[in-house]
């Protein structure tokens, strides 16, 4: 029988600990995820890998990602969505660990399976947590604050390797450490756990093509954020910075995010949906053709990606308020599983594309293929506004 109250209990306020508690699911998850993609992208680096290879590496994350989505569902209805978030963050503090003790770079496609596959169960469910329990009222500011708390440990990961350093057991060991303890809050908040009906859809591609807009604003955003996250540190040593330096780019990427989130959801709920998309999708356009000409000074290249790094984000801030608006019950865990094996998908494409940009054009071919794959979603975004279907 499903481990999940007949008639769990209501987050009535942003500050219940049945929002708080999954809105720690989604920091630690931003904490494995941006201090992981780095920091294995630098150690290969070490090791002499090329760039491509380290690309294809980092895109398993988004073949395990699509893979785990398909299971989050059937999880969270066997045994609650509290008791599946607290395995999946065991078997990735496990995971984790496992990078330390295996060197075999085949190895490491293996581990980044289950790794980044029990990530992507903590984000489905914890993310579907947020959107059942967050007051209607206030729902843009809930998926804003939600994305504040993911920003900031997208910032706190690669924060941690420029103070501790990418070598020896400490970064992994510190990492999984986190990950591990955030079951506690988890296995507290269970009573909040929001309940999944046995009715509703469940095939997640219905979403994809009900949802189209908001959807490939997902994909957009886990190809371009996770390419940059892989990457960025490589591209920062190509142009001259030390590891620390090149490691604390990202950290500037998850600093924009952290300040923009709550102010994009604020917007959310009063400006129209598509526009926003579309303006998101210019604005990082437009970040990543300055990137080539920040690139010189660390400084602007910080700035460049502090303004690009937070209005990217707001693709996926703003795309899952459209969802957590129009679904509820099964078909909202339906659909933000859907939403989350678009960028996870992403993520397949995003660090391959880039990596292999930059061996061909070393280092601006990362944002060339930033640009373009902004510049993609914007003539989709701008053809879907000017047709006024929904999005």
């Amino acid at each position: 029988m499903p481990a999940v109250r007949s008639q769990p209990k209501t987050a009535e306020t942003l500050w219940s600990i049945g929002l708080m508690a999954p809105i720690a699911a989604t920091f630690t998850f931003g904490v494995g995820l941006s201090l992981s993609l780095p920091l294995l992208s630098l150690i290969l680096e070490s090791r002499g890998v090329p760039s491509y290879l380290i690309g294809l590496n980092s895109a398993t994350a988004g073949v395990a990602s699509i893979a785990a989505t398909s299971i989050s569902v059937p999880l969270a209805r066997r045994f609650g969505t509290a008791a599946g978030i607290s395995a999946a963050l065991v078997v990735a503090a496990v995971s984790l660990l496992a990078f330390y003790a295996v060197d075999a770079l085949w190895a490491w496609f293996l581990i980044r399976i289950s790794f980044h596959g029990a990530l992507t169960v903590i984000f489905v469910l914890s993310e579907y947590w947020i959107s059942a329990a967050a007051p209607e009222r206030q729902r843009g500011l809930a998926m804003g604050l939600y994305g504040t708390a993911l920003s900031i440990g997208f910032a706190v990961g690669p924060t941690m390797l420029g103070i501790i350093g990418t070598s020896g057991f400490l970064p992994f060991g510190l990492g999984a450490a986190v990950i591990a303890v955030t079951a506690l809050p988890i296995l507290a908040a269970r009573g909040w756990q929001p309940r999944l009906e046995a009715h509703g859809r469940t095939r997640i591609l219905a979403f994809v093509a009900a949802a189209p807009l908001a959807m490939f604003a997902s994909f957009t955003f886990g190809a371009v954020e996770s390419g940059a996250m892989a990457l960025m540190p490589i591209y920062g040593i190509a142009v001259g910075y030390g590891t620390a330096t090149a490691a604390l780019m990202v950290s500037a990427l998850a600093l924009g995010n952290v300040v923009s989130q709550i102010p994009i959801g604020w917007l959310a709920d009063r400006i129209e949906r598509r526009r926003l998309l579309l303006a998101c999708a210019v604005v990082g356009l437009a970040g990543a053709a300055l990137m080539p000409i920040a690139s010189a000074e660390p400084l602007w290249l910080a700035a460049v990606l502090v303004v690009w790094g937070g209005v990217v984000a707001g693709l996926y801030t703003i795309g899952l308020t459209h969802l957590g608006s129009r679904y509820k019950g099964l078909d909202l865990v339906s659909a933000n599983a859907a939403f989350v094996m678009m960028y996870a998908s992403g993520v397949v494409v995003g660090p391959a594309a880039m990596g292999a940009g930059m061996d061909l054009w070393r280092p601006h071919g990362l944002a060339v293929v930033i640009g373009a794959i902004l510049a993609i979603y914007a003539v989709v975004a701008a053809v879907r506004l000017a047709t006024a279907r929904p999005a």
